[in-house]
């Protein structure tokens, strides 16, 4: 098999989680596959932009599309709004984590505003693909946009200039705002775009004063230890030539800081210096993941401390071994060089799909010996995350055709925003934004 086999079969099974993982009562999508997990709203927003991959690739067909994409925002726009602890969002935003079924806030969660931002960026493309006259289509415009333009971006700020991390009625607005280079690229650029509650320019301009430009590996690049931030915001947007004015001062754009921070993590990889195993130049692709600790093990006379959940990065770590496969395929439009062949190292020699329903799983420690029974001889972690497979499906199909791209950069909101951060050049230079054939 070839490499365009392998990521058409893997985009293919990937897809999968997308129809088999959701509730298709209300389009909530799970956000694991762990029994009785509650669904996730980034994970549904992904599933939005999926469903137009899906049905130009032939997994499903455009009626189904359709439907799932109709039940999805419907079910977010009738649903409660309002500071009641069990309600599904609040200001336009929606709870991080609701009950698959009844769609209310699971766990007392957050109202979170970067999952909204992949909620709504998922409705917007859902809007630009459905364009046909029938009024199901017309209707899933009507409600994309309609979900949109309720978000209270500035409400968000909460009286300062950058945005914060979400709200809870408990406790109000969390401490933590979006500041330092991270995925909130594409929030910054919705809240910016909004017709109704637009984030003031000077937001923007807020969150690139945090940035940490660096020298690691032979490149220079703006930082950020995860491989996911330099990957979900491009999921959606195209940002090839595109410069706003902190990177027209380093003469560089964010596409091209994503292809210099897909080769640092390969170079840590082959360097590896705190001496895991089975890092080199096609293992590699270290990011928030799940682990197999919180546990210390004594592996050939090293005491190994490996984490749970944690958002490992690389240069400086935190770093225990887990890789995550997702995350190098979330990077094959940036550098397909060196992403093709780990993604076929993944699959035909560290054997990562096999025997999974939805393509690879979410981590695994080539270092840490799993349990007994394991037949890897390492850690690989059972569950499969939407999260996850959202990027594996659309970076793979921007690579192939740049559909998801298309739809972006026809949407008028996603351009507006764009301009109000300052952004000049690539397709914003165009007349008009091109959409798909």
């Amino acid at each position: 098999m070839d490499a365009y086999d392998d990521l058409a079969t893997l985009q293919r099974e990937t897809f999968d989680y997308f129809i088999h993982e959701a509730n298709p009562a209300n389009g909530l999508v799970r956000d694991k596959t762990e029994a009785d997990w509650p669904a996730s709203i980034a994970a549904t927003g992904l599933a939005l932009a999926c469903y137009p991959v899906g049905v130009e690739r032939g997994f499903m067909s455009r009626s189904a599309a359709v439907e799932r994409t109709l039940a999805t925002l419907r079910f977010f726009w009738n649903s409660p709004q309002g500071p009641e602890p069990d309600a599904t969002g609040y200001r336009g935003f929606y709870y991080h984590f609701l009950d698959m079924q009844t769609g209310r806030r699971a766990w007392r969660c957050e109202l979170s505003t970067i999952d909204s931002t992949f909620l709504l960026a998922g409705a917007l493309a859902a809007a630009e693909f459905f364009d046909a006259e029938a009024q199901a289509e017309a209707e899933i415009r009507t409600l994309a946009e309609a979900l949109y333009r309720r978000a209270d971006w500035r409400w968000a700020q909460d009286g300062g200039e950058t945005v914060t991390h979400g709200w809870t009625p408990e406790r109000e607005f969390l401490k933590h705002r979006w500041e330092g280079y991270d995925e909130a690229l594409l929030l910054y650029v919705l809240g910016l775009g909004s017709p109704t509650h637009p984030l003031p320019p000077s937001s923007y301009k807020a969150w690139t004063t945090t940035f940490r430009w660096e020298h690691c590996y032979g490149y220079d690049y703006l930082y950020a230890g995860p491989l996911f931030i330099h990957q979900l915001s491009h999921v959606w947007i195209d940002f090839r030539g595109l410069q706003d004015p902190f990177m027209r001062s380093k003469g560089s754009d964010y596409f091209e800081n994503s292809r210099r921070a897909t080769y640092v993590q390969q170079r840590y990889a082959i360097e590896n210096p705190r001496g895991f195993d089975g890092y080199g130049e096609h293992c590699w692709g270290i990011t928030a993941s799940e682990g197999p600790g919180p546990s210390t093990l004594k592996l050939n006379g090293i005491e190994r401390r490996f984490e749970d959940y944690a958002a490992r990065g690389v240069p400086y770590g935190p770093d225990d071994g887990t890789l995550a496969p997702w995350a190098v395929v979330a990077s094959l439009p940036f550098a397909p060089e060196i992403v093709q062949p780990t993604i076929a190292y993944c699959i035909h020699q560290a054997k990562l799909k096999a025997a999974n329903a939805y393509g690879f799983k979410a981590a695994f420690n080539p270092t840490h010996p799993g349990s007994p029974d394991n037949a890897f001889g390492w850690w690989i972690s059972p569950w499969h995350f939407g999260l996850n497979e959202g990027p594996i499906v659309l970076m793979i199909e921007n690579e192939r055709s740049g559909l998801v791209w298309k739809l972006m950069r026809a949407c008028p909101y996603i351009r507006s925003g764009l301009q109000r951060a300052g952004f000049e050049g690539g397709w914003l230079a165009s007349s008009h934004a091109s959409r798909p054939s």
